[in-house]
């Protein structure tokens, strides 16, 4: 009778310092220059899908403004392949469109489907969708006036000094995006790497945030710039930052989590 298999070392998490995060971007850089085309798609994929929205919303600005937050929410999950871009990199595999096309395929492999990221994309997707719902709610209720347009947007709510709803609703969407943001800041990658299961994913997610906080809370901040150039420069800038964001959030989970207890994705069947 063949011996039980020993249960896997749980992930674990390392110390980072201030700098951590701008290491990242560096070494993402790096990824960027070995892999542009891939990484360039990337970005061109989710400018475009951006302008469909602004397109769509433009006259509808108060919606406008929480797809696009929502949008942030799940860009994420549109980054995994990036993340095995990165991952191929740095084995020194082959990294093109080809890989890209197998790490989406082979998440229903077999021998049984491994939804792992499909549920986990679903769960980003509710939470940005009862962010749209909410910003919507929140700039259509409380706005002096309607808010149709960009213009509109600036003036009633952003340049309005009789009211504190601008600042009510970046508060409220720092409220709603924080657990978010610490759901999933290790979760993906991690799952794109190793065996485990989406809970246990997301809770060394945030022991990773608890145990870094302020390297953490930087990491986001940079996030959050980086994206705001690439939105203020009419998404031409999201080009670059989506490739560069998305390579790297892989080496901050290779910085923060020591997964090697784990075994790879794809040796055996997937974790459920």
């Amino acid at each position: 009778m063949p011996a039980p298999t020993p249960p896997a070392a749980a992930p674990v998490t390392r110390a980072l310092d201030l700098t951590s995060p701008w290491r990242w971007i560096a070494l993402a850089w790096h990824d960027l220059e070995r892999a542009p085309a891939v990484g360039v798609a990337h970005g061109v994929a989710l400018a475009l899908f951006g302008a469909a929205l602004l397109a769509l919303a433009r006259h509808q600005f108060w919606l406008l403004a929480g797809a696009f937050s929502g949008f942030l929410v799940v860009a994420p999950v549109l980054a995994v392949g990036l993340y095995a871009v990165s991952r191929a990199l740095e084995r020194g595999e082959p990294a093109g469109f080809a890989l890209v096309w197998r790490t989406w395929l082979s998440w229903r492999g077999k021998p049984r489907h491994d939804w792992r990221l499909v549920r986990f994309g679903l769960l980003l997707g509710l939470a940005g969708t009862g962010w749209v719902l909410t910003s919507a709610a929140l700039i259509t209720l409380l706005a002096p006036q309607p808010v149709r347009e960009p213009l509109d947007f600036l003036r009633q709510v952003v340049l309005a000094r009789d009211h504190f709803l601008f600042e009510a609703w970046l508060a409220l969407g720092g409220v709603l995006a924080a657990p978010v943001f610490a759901s999933s800041v290790i979760t993906l990658p991690l799952l794109l790497d190793r065996r485990i299961g989406v809970l246990d994913a997301v809770l060394t997610s945030w022991r990773t945030v608890l145990a870094n906080p302020l390297p953490m809370a930087a990491w986001a901040g940079l996030i959050m710039c980086f994206t705001l150039l690439g939105l203020a420069s009419l998404l031409l800038g999201l080009l670059l930052v989506v490739p560069l964001l998305g390579f790297a959030s892989w080496h901050a989970y290779r910085d923060a989590v020591d997964a090697q207890g784990l075994p790879e994705r794809g040796s055996g069947s997937g974790a459920s």
